[in-house]
């Protein structure tokens, strides 16, 4: 199982957590001493990025973005050899991120590269960091309802508190992820075409949401209606998680 993890990501070493929120404070607390700054997107990321380096003293820098797509020319003016980007690899669950020429900035500007791979695990973009974690949590593509990773080519020592209880159903959440991400694969893709004189966000980008604009009460109601017609979850936006926009996030993830 371990292993199965390492390969999806790409990394050498694995702890599981007992969650993803843990995961994500695991790594703050380890790297503290190293770094005084955690640079996060300004809308697409996860709640807990901001309190969790706020509680180990460091400052937080937010990076502009597109819809949650980072800005590579705001990346370089920011980053630094004291500073560490914590970022969601599929931001709002919507679009990936352009992560090799986010590496490649890092690299050059010597700051360390967190993924957050919760939503693109199973992808190439889970690959690609100095350090990768992510969540099993409810309604993730791991969809265990429980528990997280943190995986990197240096063995690190962090108390993962997994419930070893829980390996057997992870393993076969697992073994069921590629198939789990082709069929949401072709039903975004349907939703984009049944949408398709909506203003969507990020039309052209892979992800397992599907994020639509709306400019009044009207098309708001029209895209509603869509959910509950085709049984599609969403949640209404401006939201940190998702983007900061009127818009439905229509949760293919969920659905």
């Amino acid at each position: 199982m371990l292993e199965v993890i390492k390969t999806l990501v790409n990394k050498k070493f694995t702890v599981l957590t007992a969650s993803g929120d843990h995961a994500i404070l695991a790594v703050l607390k380890h790297l503290k001493n190293k770094i005084n700054t955690v640079l996060i997107q300004d809308q697409g990321g996860w709640l807990t990025y901001r309190d969790y380096a706020k509680k180990q003293k460091l400052t937080v820098v937010e990076l502009k973005t597109d819809y949650g797509i980072i800005e590579l020319k705001d990346l370089e003016q920011k980053a630094g050899d004291k500073s560490a980007l914590l970022v969601n690899s599929l931001t709002g669950y919507c679009a990936e991120q352009p992560m090799n020429e986010i590496y490649e900035i890092c690299k050059t500007k010597k700051c360390l590269l967190i993924n957050d791979a919760s939503g693109s695990i199973g992808t190439e973009n889970a690959k690609i960091g100095d350090i990768i974690l992510g969540s099993f949590g409810k309604d993730k593509p791991v969809n265990l309802h429980y528990g997280g990773f943190i995986a990197t080519d240096e063995e690190i020592t962090l108390e993962g508190q997994f419930d070893e209880t829980k390996c057997e159903a992870l393993e076969k959440e697992l073994t069921i992820l590629k198939g789990k991400l082709n069929t949401w694969n072709k039903t975004t893709n349907k939703i984009k075409q049944d949408l398709a004189t909506f203003d969507i966000i990020h039309r052209n980008k892979n992800g397992i949401n599907v994020i639509v604009k709306f400019n009044n009460e009207q098309e708001k109601q029209q895209l509603i209606d869509y959910c509950n017609k085709n049984n599609y979850e969403y949640t209404l936006c401006p939201r940190y998680i998702r983007v900061m926009e009127n818009a439905v996030s229509i949760e293919v993830k969920k659905s």
